[in-house]
């Protein structure tokens, strides 16, 4: 597995770089934000550690211009004490999740060995093309349309989207969508779960308001139905 670390900071490189190749890892690293995102477009990683803080461009513009230009990869941000804003704005951009500084380094492991169990292809229901109202889904191009125009879904939007469909009909608990979708139950709140869905409505649905393929269960969680 192949991880690209984008961080400033020398000692924390040095620390998180040598740790993950004694966890068999092959690790890359950049020390600003111009510099990963170069590294990101040019070269195939199945996971993204990037730090908020970095020179020449932020994570948060790094991981909104990663998505912009449909790279999927699962991006793990990490973010300062206390900033709050930056976590958002993270997950809105396309994070797939983050870690505040400073952090725990098992805690890290988990974080990494949770987002690398989600591919985009692991499950045997999945077809090669969905199609739902005006939305178009090619799972093996990881690309989304709607009324034949591209929509931009974050990786974790994404791999929402699939489960849902995977098991269309069936009720999820929002404590099974974040241990089936984001891999681990160890999420700060499951409103993380209602604020993706959100987005995905927002993004898919006809009237986001009055969803008709993702539906809420009063009391249980969520279906996906057609």
């Amino acid at each position: 597995m192949k991880i690209l670390l984008v961080e400033d900071e020398a000692g924390l490189i040095l620390t998180l770089t040598d740790r993950l190749r004694s966890e068999g890892f092959d690790v890359r690293s950049a020390t600003d934000g111009e510099r990963g995102l170069s590294y990101a477009l040019a070269e195939s990683f199945d996971l993204i550690i990037l730090d908020v803080m970095l020179p020449k461009r932020n994570g948060l513009d790094v991981c909104r211009d990663l998505r912009q230009k449909n790279v999927t990869t699962p991006i793990l941000m990490l973010t300062a004490r206390g900033e709050t804003l930056d976590k958002v704005l993270g997950l809105k951009l396309g994070a797939d999740d983050y870690l505040t500084k400073p952090f725990e380094m098992l805690e890290l492991l988990a974080r990494i060995e949770a987002l690398l169990r989600r591919s985009p292809n692991t499950n045997g229901n999945t077809p090669d093309a969905f199609r739902f109202g005006d939305v178009s889904v090619d799972f093996r191009r990881a690309e989304v349309s709607k009324n034949n125009q591209p929509v931009e879904l974050s990786a974790i939007e994404f791999k929402l989207l699939q489960f849902l469909i995977e098991n269309r009909g069936a009720v999820h608990s929002r404590d099974k969508l974040l241990d089936a979708v984001w891999g681990y139950d160890a999420m700060p709140t499951t409103r993380t779960v209602d604020v993706h869905v959100a987005w995905l409505r927002q993004k898919l649905e006809a009237n986001p308001k009055h969803p008709q393929f993702i539906q809420t269960v009063h009391g249980l969680g969520y279906k996906f139905i057609t």
